[in-house]
């Protein structure tokens, strides 16, 4: 057998070997996933049967029903909605100013400001919640929008900037000397020529940004105390008090909370990617 052939069989072998271990590992990873889904398709009777998995006898759809419409799903669904979709805006917003003031603008503190904005991805969130508080109840925000908006913007700010500095600095300056030479000022310069450059950073920021406010609670939990503000994790925890007993429309709350953020990740999971690895390469 000749070296090309012998090379063939190595490079097959080992292009096996790797989409099997691929496959195990997704496998373990989209196992919590399909047992989420199959527990919530069941008679709560048959969840305690034996094995992990359970094939139904008859498929309860019902369990989403009373999980869409006794828990008031589609009023914490709208307020997660709107919460997240502000707090990326704003995030977006601050990061690329500031990322700019920082990579392009010439003041004598950008560099301690740089650091001290990624220094934020240090700080855990549970040490903020007692001082924050106090600080809320003092102006009186607690128990509105703002007492979630602002550390969700917050702690996704030092994530936000380290990316768009990243991609930013990657921007040839040429360019936006040569729209100063043709009389384009700071903001013109951002819309017309940063905003188009950045665009796979800007979503990256966005996506990431959303993902990780989606699914909070510690905070919710700490700051809301009414219904008005409260987000899609309520929703589990008020259906976990009145179907305490009923575990497959529990597992159905907890499908319907997940599916948003998941349809979102599963939609743009290649810019995520694409992102996070350009801005480690440009950063």
């Amino acid at each position: 057998m000749d070296k090309s052939a012998i090379a063939t069989i190595r490079n097959n072998s080992g292009r096996v070997l790797t989409i099997t271990v691929m496959t195990i590992i997704a496998g373990i990873q989209m196992f919590p996933l399909i047992w989420l889904i199959d527990f919530s398709l069941c008679n709560s009777n048959e969840l305690f049967t034996n094995g992990i998995l359970v094939w139904p006898k008859k498929i309860q759809w019902v369990n989403y029903v009373l999980a869409f419409t006794n828990g008031n799903f589609l009023h914490y669904l709208k307020n997660s909605l709107l919460i997240n979709t502000l707090a990326v805006v704003l995030v977006l917003v601050i990061s690329i100013m500031a990322a700019f003031a920082c990579s392009r603008m010439e003041w004598k503190l950008k560099h301690a400001a740089s650091i001290l904005m990624v220094m934020g991805m240090m700080i855990p969130v549970h040490a903020t919640l007692l001082p924050n508080y106090v600080i809320y109840d003092k102006l009186g925000i607690t128990d509105t929008i703002w007492a979630l908006l602002i550390p969700y913007v917050a702690f996704s700010l030092p994530q936000g900037f380290f990316l768009t500095t990243s991609f930013m600095s990657s921007i040839p300056k040429e360019l936006e000397e040569a729209a100063l030479i043709d009389g384009c000022g700071i903001y013109r310069i951002l819309t017309i020529i940063i905003f188009p450059l950045m665009k796979s950073s800007i979503v990256t920021v966005s996506i990431m940004t959303y993902l990780n406010n989606w699914n909070e609670f510690m905070l919710a939990i700490t700051y809301l105390s009414s219904k008005k503000w409260k987000t899609l994790p309520f929703a589990i925890l008020e259906f976990t008090g009145q179907y305490s007993s009923n575990y497959a429309v529990q597992f159905a709350v907890m499908a319907l909370s997940a599916a948003p953020a998941l349809i979102i990740y599963i939609i743009l999971n290649k810019h995520i990617t694409k992102g996070v690895a350009l801005g480690a390469v440009k950063g």
